[in-house]
């Protein structure tokens, strides 16, 4: 049956049964016209499938600013199809990713999900994204449509922004999306632009997306986003989630009885998911799921992964002491052993495994490297590390006690909601105390709901409250109850919670020691070693979906720990488990620096690989790095209004003296430019040729960067390339310029004229200054 001839079967109700989600991450089938239900999934760090915690076991990438940092649409391909086999294994149809919003602000809580703050950079490597993942069959969502560059206040706030800046900076990578790889389905945001909410804003769906650029995919809403029906309907939205339930369905039935809706709108929705159900196999002819693919902890998986993470790693500073050769190496830091793999929110991926740094580096060199703990670097309690607990076990029962499932888990944390344990009256979780000899341990609960508690031998009664009501605040920032117990080995904790309805877990960590007793052991270490690597970082507390940050500053006392280490030392190597800026107040008494971003599952593999030069750090930066938090634009609305005002000057093109330049990056070589030519179509440039040696004794891979400095207008991106150049070695590279940032909005797009146009390795390293030749 084609989609025609499927519209014409079905009545007005059943319709619009099919633009509502039928879960959390599915949509309704109709086996009278052949339709199957889609199954969805979140994806910018991996396929998590529909459960939002604890789920089926699958690869966890490293985060979208560390593939960013390749500067490669190639890998970005390649990562594309990596997810696609991952959506297929699961048999998930739709891939909510890749996240294109931009780094406006430092201080943006979910900035680890998206590539970068310039609009071209990050539409040309989402383009290529979604032709790897549609290229076998699986639908993208590129996300979130449009302006929703902060989690504060996300659902209800108005982005305040002229056209201009919404045209040349946020609608931008859409545009180029949209246009140059055709997505089968988008994303529409929580929030309002310019006092309509994005899910109904016709201007910029039907006038702009649907019309201008002519997508012919499917307009989904964020979960829970959609605010009103017809206006809804008649603005552009395609599809309502998740469901049931929400402002569609009945009454939406209702409006197009009441003449609000027409009936010809619904039809447009229905056409666009058909269309989406076709192309991804559940409409039709069926699909057949391959049975073939590489599983998550395969060892040409596993490869690509380590890859993909320290190839994007940048090194931000390097006084000679890496790549590493002294055989006495102090590891300290949480981080090394405690390594964050990803960020927070609904984008959490189960993994195989995660590689900590200190397993990966020992696994190379042994003995010769000695691992010390560092301070703690958490606010809140998160779930017991590995090791901590064995024998963990989840079961959820029904209001009169019976038993309705009972699981093995991995992780002592599960969602209670949109998965296995949702409406259960009542959940236990439990585990055993894995340590050798009895130890102190801080035990406890996080997650609302009225708990009792059996640990080292008492009980405990408490009820956690949910003060706000904000989801966010239930899945991401749960209330906890902790306290001190003696534990032996095979002691068990067993917890029994009810009412919940969100994220729910046990605590269990040794009890904390204070920051000075940390940081001596480390300076004692560090004396002793030839050289000292201290790992430092953010974790999901401060990278994550539905919080923004407050400062840059890293966590806890991790920069009087590398200030103290770096005094003791010989010399001293900080990696920075993070992906977005932090203040660096101990940068001038260091040796060197490595950005490792959030490197996925084989996080420590990565970073020894990294360090010892294995594989080179060639990575350059995607976000500016400030000196202070002053020099961050704030994210809290006034009002229930957050303005744009610095209108298209973000990031590099408003830094004047940043702590590292947008585009930074020194790999393991160094590079000398020679002659530069450049070519003009249409009166913009259009490729730009440089001569490219590499100058130094290491094969290596330089990103080099084209950039238009107009006359009264901000410096921007207009095209980069990479290129593998053996040492000494010269290569001729070939830099496409796109016309899309060598013009500007002013009720039409009109062609920039002068400047100059500028090859860099990053604005902070101009190479090669030319007359752009266009004015």
């Amino acid at each position: 049956m084609d989609i025609e001839k499927a519209i014409a079967a079905l009545d007005l109700p059943a319709k619009v049964r099919l633009l509502t989600g039928s879960a959390l991450f599915a949509l309704h089938d109709e086996p009278g016209i052949g339709l199957a239900s889609l199954k969805l999934s979140d994806g910018p760090t991996g396929v998590r499938g529909a459960e939002l915690r604890g789920g089926t076991v699958a690869c966890v990438l490293p985060n979208a600013t560390l593939l960013a940092q390749h500067w490669d649409t190639a890998l970005a391909h390649e990562v594309g199809e990596v997810l696609a086999d991952e959506a297929q294994a699961q048999q998930v149809h739709v891939v909510l990713g890749p996240t294109i919003n931009l780094h406006r602000t430092p201080l943006g809580g979910r900035l680890f999900e998206a590539y970068s703050e310039d609009p071209l950079l990050t539409g040309a490597l989402a383009a290529a994204y979604v032709r790897g993942l549609q290229g076998k069959g699986i639908a993208a969502t590129p996300k979130h449509y449009v302006a929703n560059e902060s989690e504060t206040e996300r659902r209800t706030a108005s982005m305040v922004l002229d056209d201009k800046t919404l045209r040349e900076v946020y609608l931008l990578p859409f545009e180029i999306v949209v246009q140059d790889s055709a997505p089968w389905a988008v994303m529409a945001a929580y929030n309002n632009v310019n006092g309509v909410p994005a899910t109904e804003h016709t201007e910029l769906v039907e006038g702009v997306l649907k019309g201008e650029w002519g997508f012919d995919g499917l307009l989904m809403s964020d979960w829970f986003a959609t605010k009103s029906t017809a206006a809804s309907a008649n603005g552009g939205l395609d599809l309502v989630m998740p469901g049931p339930g929400g402002p569609w369905e009945d009454r939406l039935v209702a409006a197009v009885e009441a003449g609000e809706v027409a009936e010809a709108v619904v039809d447009d929705h229905v056409r666009r998911l058909l269309l989406l159900a076709s192309r991804t196999g559940a409409f039709g002819v069926p699909r057949s799921w391959p049975r073939d693919l590489p599983a998550p902890d395969s060892p040409g998986r596993r490869d690509q992964l380590r890859r993909f993470a320290a190839g994007g790693m940048a090194v931000l500073k390097n006084s000679g002491v890496l790549p590493l050769a002294e055989p006495a190496i102090a590891l300290i830091g949480r981080h090394a052993t405690d390594t964050v793999a990803q960020g927070g929110g609904s984008a959490g991926v189960r993994p195989p495994h995660v590689i900590s740094i200190a397993d990966g580096l020992t696994s190379l060199l042994g003995d010769r490297v000695s691992v010390v703990d560092g301070v703690e670097v958490r606010l809140r309690h998160a779930a017991p590390r590995a090791g901590v607990l064995r024998n963990v076990r989840a079961t959820t029962f029904d209001a009169s006690g019976e038993v309705l499932a009972s699981r093995e888990m991995e992780i002592a944390e599960l969602a209670a909601y949109g998965g296995w344990a949702q409406g259960a009256a009542s959940i236990e979780l439990s585990g055993e105390f894995a340590a050798a000899v009895p130890a102190r341990m801080l035990v406890g609960v996080r997650g609302f709901g009225e708990w009792t508690v059996e640990a080292g031998g008492s009980t405990y009664s408490e009820r956690l409250a949910w003060a706000d009501g904000i989801v966010e605040e239930a899945l991401l920032k749960p209330p906890h109850w902790t306290t001190e117990v003696l534990a032996a080995p095979g002691d068990r904790i067993t917890a029994r919670v009810r009412g919940a309805s969100a994220l729910v877990g046990l605590i269990a960590q040794p009890v904390p020691r204070a920051s000075a007793d940390a940081i001596g052991a480390a300076v004692r270490a560090a004396r002793e070693a030839d050289v000292a690597v201290v790992v430092v970082g953010l974790t999901e507390e401060q990278e994550t979906e539905g919080f923004d940050k407050t400062t840059l500053a890293l966590p806890g006392d991790q920069d009087a720990l590398v200030s103290a280490v770096a005094a003791a030392a010989k010399r001293t190597v900080v990696v920075v488990n993070a992906a977005t800026p932090v203040l660096m107040p101990w940068l001038a008494e260091v040796d060197a620096v490595l950005w490792a971003g959030l490197p996925g599952q084989e996080a420590g593999d990565a970073v020894a690989a990294a360090l010892l030069g294995h594989v080179e750090p060639a990575g350059r930066l995607v976000t500016t790095f400030p000196r202070g938090d002053e020099d961050a634009l704030p994210l809290v609305p006034s009002d229930g209004e957050l303005r744009y005002c610095e209108g298209t000057a973000i990031g590099y093109r408003a830094a004047t003296d940043p702590l590292f330049w947008f585009g930074h990056g020194l790999g393991y070589t160094t590079w000398e430019y020679g002659e530069v030519s450049t070519s003009l179509a249409d009166g913009t440039i259009s490729c730009v040729e440089v001569e490219l040696t590499n100058s130094g004794e290491r094969d290596g891979r330089e990103v080099v960067q084209v950039y238009l400095r107009p006359r009264d207008e901000p410096v921007r991106l207009i095209g980069f390339a990479v290129a593998d150049v053996g040492a000494g070695e010269t290569a001729r590279v070939e830099v496409p310029c796109s016309a899309r940032v060598q013009r500007v909005w002013a009720d039409g797009w009109h062609p920039l004229t002068g400047g100059e146009v500028l090859i860099a390795r990053g604005l902070g390293d101009v190479r090669v200054v030319l007359p752009a030749g266009n004015g």
